[in-house]
C-alpha cells in the first residue's frame, strides 16, 4: 500500500501527466480539495474508488485517512493542485505518515504558475531582460513568512516575480512591489489557469488592482510581475547562436 502524493496540475484534466493518471485509476481512496480540482478530474477514480474531499477537513483527519486506508491495504491517490513541491502542505503530511510507518511517493504535476505562462504565451526568463523566477506568497491569512522573505524584500531582487495565494491581497501586493519595480512595469493575473473559465488580465502595477477588483478575481489565481511580461527588443539566447562551438 501506497499514499500517492500526487500533482493534479492547474486543473485541465489533460494536463495530468499519463503516471498521475494512471495512479488515480488505480487508487481505491482518493483524497483532493474540492475547491481547487474540478469534479471531472475524479472520473478517473475506479467507479467503487472512495473519494475524500478534504477542503474542510484539519490535517490530522486528512491524516487519519492514509493511515485507515494504510491498514485495509489500500493505495490513495492524494491530489494536489498545481505540483506538490509549491504551496502544497505536503511536507507536513510526509512528516506524519513517517511517525505512522505509512510508504508514500510523489508525482510532479504542471504548476499554475507555468500554466499561466503558457496562456500568456510568455517566457519568464528573456535574456539580458529577467534570468530569475521568484515564486512566493504574502503572509496574509497564512503561517507566517521567513525572516529576509518578505515581498518588499524579495522585489528588490527583481527578475521576474510570482506571486500564489495573493490575488485577494492585490492592493497590498502592489503598494510592496512598485517602489522596487516601479509603477509602469508589466503585471499580469490569470485566474483558473487552463479551465474553461480562465480569466486573463494584463497591464502594469498601476492599474492591475483595478482589473482585478473590476473581474472580481478573489482566489486560484497567479499574479506575475516584471518586465519579461513585455520584453520585444532583447538579444537571441547562446543556446541557439551560430558562434556557438557544437563539437
Amino acid at each position: 500500500m501506497t499514499v500517492h502524493f500526487i500533482g493534479a496540475g492547474p486543473g485541465a484534466v489533460d494536463l495530468l501527466t499519463i503516471r498521475a493518471r494512471d495512479l488515480i485509476a488505480a487508487s481505491p481512496v482518493c483524497l483532493y480539495a474540492g475547491s481547487l480540482v474540478p469534479p471531472e478530474m475524479l472520473e478517473l477514480c475506479p467507479p467503487d474508488a472512495r473519494t475524500v474531499d478534504t477542503a474542510l477537513m484539519t490535517l490530522a483527519e486528512i491524516v487519519d485517512e492514509m493511515v485507515r486506508a494504510h491498514e485495509h491495504g489500500l493505495d490513495v491517490a492524494r491530489l494536489a493542485s498545481g505540483d506538490p513541491s509549491v504551496f502544497s502542505a505536503m511536507a507536513e503530511q510526509m512528516r506524519r505518515l513517517d511517525a505512522a510507518g505509512v510508504p508514500y511517493d510523489v508525482t510532479p504535476g504542471v504548476p499554475a504558475y507555468a500554466a499561466a505562462a503558457a496562456t500568456l504565451k510568455r517566457e519568464l526568463t528573456v535574456p539580458t531582460v529577467a534570468q530569475t523566477v521568484t515564486l512566493t506568497r504574502i503572509a496574509a491569512r497564512a503561517t507566517p513568512m521567513p525572516e529576509g522573505e518578505s515581498l518588499e524584500a524579495l522585489g528588490t531582487a527583481g527578475g521576474t516575480l510570482v506571486l500564489h495565494l495573493a490575488v485577494h491581497r492585490i492592493d497590498e501586493v502592489v503598494k510592496e512591489l512598485a517602489p522596487s519595480y516601479g509603477a509602469d512595469c508589466p503585471a499580469a493575473v490569470v485566474a483558473y489557469a487552463s479551465r474553461e473559465h480562465e480569466i486573463v488580465l494584463r497591464g502594469r502595477l498601476d492599474d492591475i488592482a483595478h482589473a482585478v477588483h473590476e473581474a472580481g478575481i478573489q482566489r486560484t489565481a497567479v499574479i506575475i510581475v516584471g518586465p519579461a511580461l513585455a520584453a520585444e527588443q532583447f538579444p537571441d539566447s547562446h543556446l541557439y547562436s551560430d558562434t556557438r562551438c557544437r563539437a
